[in-house]
């Protein structure tokens, strides 16, 4: 009965798709025994392979020999409901972008339908023995408890630490979906055989919070691949004129802290009163035409420079080129707790780097990094200037970054831990 309301729910298949279904079913019937391992996974908040972490992480298992399926949402240039890349099965579903704690709700409930749909057909075509969900939202467990009784183990991809995430976008500990928020956390665990952290405070709440066995939770950074970073000769005319670049490369939405870079790079021009730097900050998102019109209602129009979403070479030239690069994300009990990939892709690049004195912050740049105190604009336009103002500790803090993130932070040291903890999951 269960398999049969599974074909029932994947009997749309384009003519492309039947074919594959058609072929791997051969396969399994010529070749029994021989084929690698099906894993599915599930991710909901950016399609892939746009989604960096998610990408590398299957590329990873690709070639660790595992068969590998992605289920994502439809966004931007990536809207094919199916395509093979790279040997790479992905598989999309359009999605519904909330706004208010209702329409997030309407959304979660929208996206697992469509995943479910799409899990029942990769479950068709591959037989997968391990489902992977990365949040948000923590509802992906909900499929994974469905396919549990096919001896189907899921992995727990800890991206976002939901509830604290509601917490720094609406203001409040409190209320029905605050409440469903936590369940969804803690029931998300308890189907969990293993949960993958991205960095030591995720591990902590995963066996805190969670109740995780401590050698069922595995880090996983989420980390440049070194092998993917072309670090270019400076090219100043990207300084627009000025002696020296600060750049801002992230999402441009209200939990960045970009309203705080904005007031301290008025601090700097109150404090420096010489025209020689130009801010460049790279990326898209809700909040870019609005800080655009505040850069030009406070006077920043002719320092400040908004690129947009802009191709990687452009991101690796302006990278290349930076003399100082920002994290001005703000204390609170998501960013405290969060890596920022932004740090580390700076790292990559041999840049040294400005941030508030987040914990996780903090482990992840370690000694590449100057430190302003929390949420203080002027404290962080202050150690823009003592950077700009010392060629030597500009030069030691990149060369210690990257070196950081050759020997400790690179993707080819954190794989292994992924691959580690899927043997885990495969156990017993």
């Amino acid at each position: 009965m269960l398999r049969a309301g599974f074909a029932a729910l994947a009997q749309n298949e384009t003519a492309e798709e039947a074919a594959l279904h058609t072929s791997t079913l051969a396969v399994f019937l010529i070749m029994p025994g021989q084929q690698p391992i099906s894993v599915c996974i599930i991710v909901e908040n950016l399609p892939v392979p746009f989604d960096r972490r998610v990408w590398q992480e299957a590329c990873a298992l690709r070639d660790a020999g595992y068969r590998v399926s992605v289920i994502s949402p439809r966004r931007g240039e990536f809207q094919s409901s199916y395509e093979r890349r790279e040997g790479i099965e992905i598989y999309r579903h359009s999605l519904w972008e909330a706004s208010s704690p209702l329409g997030y709700l309407v959304e979660y409930i929208w996206a697992l339908a469509a995943e479910l749909r799409l899990t029942v057909k990769v479950y068709r075509r591959s037989r997968f023995r391990i489902l992977h969900a990365c949040n948000p939202p923590d509802t992906i467990f909900l499929i994974g408890r469905l396919f549990s009784p096919l001896g189907v183990r899921f992995i727990f991809d800890h991206h976002d630490l939901n509830p604290e995430l509601y917490e720094a976008k609406f203001g409040r500990k409190s209320g029905l979906l605050y409440r469903l928020l936590r369940l969804a956390e803690r029931l998300t665990y308890r189907a969990a055989a293993v949960a993958i952290a991205t960095n030591d405070s995720y591990r902590e709440i995963a066996i805190e919070r969670g109740s995780m066995p401590p050698e069922r939770v595995f880090v996983v950074r989420s980390s440049p691949d070194m092998l993917k970073i072309q670090q270019r000769p400076p090219q100043p005319e990207l300084k627009g004129g000025k002696r020296f670049l600060v750049v801002y490369l992230g999402v441009m939405g209200p939990q960045e802290g970009l309203d705080l870079l904005l007031q301290s790079i008025i601090c700097f021009q109150k404090r420096r009163q010489t025209d020689d730097t130009h801010f460049v900050l790279i990326g898209a998102g809700s909040e870019l035409s609005r800080l655009r019109r505040l850069a030009l209602e406070t006077g920043l129009g002719s320092r400040v420079h908004f690129t947009g979403r802009i191709p990687d070479e452009e991101v690796a030239a302006y990278l290349s080129t930076a003399d100082v690069c920002v994290a001005p994300d703000p204390m609170n009990p998501m960013n405290d707790k969060s890596t920022m990939n932004k740090i580390l892709e700076y790292m990559a690049y041999s840049r040294p780097v400005v941030l508030f004195d987040l914990t996780e912050g903090h482990r992840a740049a370690g000694d590449a990094a100057l430190y302003a105190r929390p949420n203080d604009p002027a404290d962080f336009a202050e150690k823009i200037i003592q950077l700009l103002d010392c060629d030597a500790l500009r030069q030691q803090l990149g060369e210690a970054g990257r070196q950081r993130i050759q020997e400790q932070l690179s993707w080819e040291v954190q794989k292994q831990e992924l691959l580690r903890a899927y043997e885990k999951a495969l156990e017993g």
